[in-house]
């Protein structure tokens, strides 16, 4: 099945990082960007994804204000915290939205991570 995947990272390297593992782990999910939060919201209001990678720390709103505004009319679209906040009170607010945490640097492991999760219980 083709799932759509949204990646949320204001680092252009960050995306184009995670866009070519998924890629290479499932090449057949459709792929859609968004540079920040308020991008996320607006993109998942028009059509949502399957599954989101949202990162935290973001301009305009932070990766945790837009998974709250996305759950208010979305609570479907299985969400991973992809981030490099790795403090106690980053995980445990990751817990209180629903979504979990996945650490970064991105690498091979911590996407195929992401896509467990998405996966688990599709």
């Amino acid at each position: 099945m083709a799932y759509t995947l949204l990646i949320v990272d204001d680092s252009t390297v960050s995306r184009m990082m995670i866009k070519s593992k998924v890629a290479q782990i499932q090449p057949g999910w459709v792929i859609q960007e968004a540079p920040n939060g308020h991008e996320a919201v607006a993109m998942v209001k028009l059509g949502a994804p399957d599954f989101i990678t949202m990162d935290v720390n973001m301009p305009g709103i932070n990766g945790f204000e837009a998974v709250k505004q996305i759950r208010a009319f979305n609570n479907t679209a299985r969400i991973a915290m992809l981030t490099a906040n790795v403090q106690e009170s980053s995980r445990e607010r990751a817990a209180q939205l629903q979504v979990t945490f996945v650490q970064k640097p991105v690498t091979e492991a911590a996407v195929r991570q992401a896509i467990d999760y998405f996966l688990a219980t599709q």
